[in-house]
């Protein structure tokens, strides 16, 4: 049949129709296409400038920066100062908007630029007052240190301001770069501390709740300091107390707390659930390092191999670089925000860093004076509360104002859960106790000069591993450490009387410290490393369980003589030790009458039998018996703790017993049955029904077990901060997701956002035939090629060299001509 013929109203209505469509449509059209337009050529025009040559009339002299295919640079100068601008020139074209992110949560100052939903976490920071801190620290640094901060200041925002455009960040969140300054430099080292401290003030909160809610018994026996895991440098492994009895178990209650009044979520994210317990960890992890002497090396050079694990984002935290200056050659990885290299090598000594998990903080109990309600008690009298107002602008031109109290012994940080109010004491708070005399590290020539640089220096408390040219290696605490009087620092206590304190801080030259000890190698995994009296100095900030340093030791006590490559395939070791007896305790459940009648169970024995002992990608035996071990411990911890849990549900016991392999072991395998939890008969019976938890969450997920592989969890994928409240832009943002071996309690820790933003081996002078590989790439600009040209060698451990490669790109920077200038004054 033929359509019908349209009538004369239905063509006069389309033809209108397609006119209004017309003037309508073609003009947003446009627009769009011409936004399109201008946003791609803004993006182009933010790009870094790679060759050619830029004048400043900071410069004393020239700088070269040659760039080689991955974008890696070697700088050439004539003095450090220069070479300080134009690293920061490098930093602020190519990493600003990671730079402003990390001296924003320091300071307290995202909601600026991300409005009112990250309010919290500035009203966290803002406590600590780190931007005053800053100036302070800023002003009372050497001149030297000072004048290098200035001169990185003024090559950042050359850099910027060279751009042909703000970052592309800046026009998505519809804002402008802010000028860097010298302090911005203090308060990345501030975000530093918050991150590589942050975990030790936890542990002593939660090991506070667990003291105040727990038997004594129970307490001591859960909170141990070590187990037979341990691998300390000096010293025996620490013996699990023993099983407290039941009559150890019977002290009065504990006395009631408050009711929390605690949003949900907060309840919700501190808890572990069945939902994300099954693969995620119930351990903390955090880098490795070690150093052998000339010896043990294949050609006499000591060796240092180091990965620090840490959040992996987009950019990566490190950018690469070579400084040349008369007499100097030092490469490693930088820290955008700041002009040294953190880690590398100078020729002569290389250097890398462990988190010490030192107890650089304590929680004070504060007792307010009866008759005053804003005053508190002190060995001198009773004192007034400091108060300052903090002003934290938000988006959109909104401002709240944040009254922050303070003590004689820092800020107050809240009302526990009894109610009483709390203070921090912490190190960072110490302006002589933050800086950056690690800079002294490139000049260092031997290591016991790098020592005496490393104790002096204002880091964060780090395990630094030192190697020299002349076969030395050696190991101690690089940063302060504070000098505690009448307690341990472990839990929150009172110091209103001035029993527990601090007498300021300890002496560099008493800082713990091994130089060639006997068999040629120092190893360091955040576990502990000392004992007796050196231990107390260093205290516990929550030092981990010692399996990942174990297996780091024994493979390099296997090794004869060791070369880069070797070192970088310990790095790459996926040693599924650790769960071996777990896997062998289920199968030993997992017996005829367990199985009877049981074609789940069946399935689960089945498959963990064939055990390839490592944390592969392909590996359905490690998942599962991880996935039992995760929901067995959970099962056992939320039972022993529930008091604690009960008066704070955000109280997370991960946040205070990173060492509980140990007790828990001891548990499963002594079986006491007045630490049995009542909902089962026997300890048989709790370990298999936590089995059966485990199959029953996959069977209602709807995941076939023979299905559930390592690498089918361990999907790693690296997220710029901005595609965490815009997901649709980690289509352009994020490297694509990969499965990749290792996990916690082995040497490649790996989890889907967390693991090593680097991996280095070197032997000072030896440089050329270092190893040096990190995720993502050199550039935070998605256009760069740079931005991600790093990605595959670092997921697939490839050997990429440790110096930068032939140059690709040439740039210099030049002196401006101060001959028509006015005179002033120059540093």
């Amino acid at each position: 049949m033929l359509p019908k013929p349209l009538t004369g109203r239905t063509s006069r209505f389309l033809r209108t129709t397609t006119l209004v469509a017309a003037v309508v449509l073609v003009p947003i059209l446009l627009v769009l296409l011409c936004g399109g337009l201008w946003f791609n050529g803004q993006l182009r025009a933010s790009l870094p400038l790679l060759e050619g040559s830029f004048s400043s009339e900071v410069l004393d002299s020239p700088v070269t920066i040659e760039r080689d295919a991955l974008g890696v640079p070697r700088l050439r100068g004539e003095n450090r100062r220069d070479l300080a601008y134009a690293l920061g020139f490098l930093h602020g074209q190519e990493r600003f908007f990671q730079m402003d992110l990390q001296r924003r949560q320091a300071a307290g100052e995202l909601a600026e630029i991300f409005g009112p939903a990250v309010l919290p976490v500035d009203r966290r920071a803002r406590i600590h007052r780190f931007r005053d801190r800053a100036t302070q620290v800023l002003g009372q640094s050497p001149p030297r240190i000072r004048r290098l901060l200035e001169a990185y200041a003024q090559g950042v925002n050359a850099g910027l301001g060279q751009l042909g455009s703000s970052p592309p960040e800046y026009h998505l969140l519809r804002q402008g770069p802010r000028p860097w300054q010298a302090e911005d430099s203090v308060l990345t080292l501030y975000a530093m501390f918050d991150l590589l401290q942050r975990f030790g003030i936890d542990v002593e909160d939660g090991l506070g709740l667990m003291h105040q809610r727990l038997p004594p018994a129970l307490f001591d026996f859960l909170a141990s300091q070590g187990s037979a895991w341990d691998a300390p440098l000096v010293g025996e492994a620490f013996t699990v107390p023993e099983i407290p009895t039941a009559e150890a178990l019977l002290p009065g209650a504990p006395p009631a707390l408050p009711e929390p009044e605690l949003p949900e979520d907060e309840v919700k994210a501190a808890r572990f659930t069945p939902e994300n317990r099954a693969d995620y960890g119930l351990a903390v992890a955090g880098s490795n390092a070690w150093v052998m002497t000339g010896e043990r090396s294949e050609h006499g050079v000591a060796l240092l191999a180091n990965d620090m694990h840490l959040p992996l984002a987009m950019p990566n935290i490190w950018y690469r670089a070579r400084l040349e200056w008369p007499g100097h050659e030092v490469t490693g990885g930088t820290l955008p925000g700041a002009p040294l290299v953190v880690i590398g090598s100078n020729g002569k000594v290389a250097w890398g860093f462990t988190n010490s998990r030192a107890d650089t903080s304590d929680v004070v109990l504060l007792d307010l004076d009866p008759d005053d309600p804003g005053a508190y008690l002190t060995p001198q009298g009773s004192r007034r509360f400091d108060r300052a107002t903090e002003v934290i602008a938000s988006q959109g031109g909104r401002e709240e104002r944040l009254e922050v109290l303070s003590t004689v012994w820092g800020p107050v940080i809240d009302d526990g859960p009894d109610g009483r109010r709390r203070a921090l004491r912490w190190i960072a708070h110490d302006v002589e106790a933050v800086g950056f005399g690690l800079i002294g590290m490139e000049s260092a020539a031997t290591v016991e000069e790098a020592i005496a640089v490393a104790t002096e220096s204002g880091l964060p408390a780090q395990n630094i591993l030192l190697a020299g040219a002349d076969g030395t290696i050696g190991w101690t605490i690089a940063g302060r450490l504070p000098q505690r009087v009448g307690h341990d620092g472990q839990v929150p206590v009172s110091w209103s009387d001035g029993t527990a304190r601090w007498d300021g801080l300890v002496p560099p030259e008493e800082t713990p410290r091994i130089v060639n000890p006997p068999g040629g190698q120092l190893w360091s995994a955040n576990n502990r490393m000392v004992d007796g009296p050196d231990l107390r100095l260093i205290g516990n900030g929550g030092y981990v369980t010692g399996a990942r340093a174990g297996i780091i030791r024994d493979r390099l006590t296997a090794l004869d003589r060791a070369d880069e490559q070797d070192l970088l395939a310990v790095q790459l070791d996926t040693d599924a030790r650790f769960l071996t007896r777990w896997r062998d305790l289920l199968l030993a459940e997992l017996d005829a009458s367990a199985l009877e009648g049981n074609p789940r169970r069946q399935e689960f024995r089945a498959l963990i039998e064939p055990w390839e002992g490592r944390a592969e990608v392909g590996s359905t035996s490690y998942r599962l018996v991880r996935g039992a071990r995760q929901f067995l411990v959970t099962d056992l911890l939320q039972h022993l703790t529930a008091p604690a849990s009960e008066d704070d549900p955000t109280w997370a016991y991960l946040n205070a017993l990173p060492r509980v392999e140990g007790p828990i072991w001891r548990l499963v395998t002594e079986r006491p049955d007045h630490l049995l939890n009542p909902e089962y008969a026997t300890w048989r019976e709790q370990i298999l029904a936590t089995v059966d938890q485990l199959l029953g969450y996959y069977e209602e997920a709807g995941i076939p077990l023979d299905s559930l592989t390592w690498g089918g969890f361990n999907q790693v994928t690296l997220h710029h901060p901005l595609t965490l409240g815009v997901p649709w832009l980690g289509r352009w943002l994020n490297p694509p997701v990969e499965a990749l071996p290792g996990d916690f309690n082995m040497p490649r820790v790996q989890q889907p956002g967390y693991g090593a933003s680097q991996r280095m081996v070197v032997a000072p002078g030896r440089e050329e035939e270092g190893i040096f590989h990190m995720p993502g790439g050199q550039s935070g600009h998605l256009l760069s090629p740079h931005y991600g040209d790093a990605h595959e060698a670092w997921e697939s451990g490839e050997a990429t060299p440790f110096l930068p490669g032939p140059s690709v790109h040439t740039l210099r920077l030049e002196p401006q001509d101060r001959s028509s200038l006015p005179v002033t004054a120059r540093p």
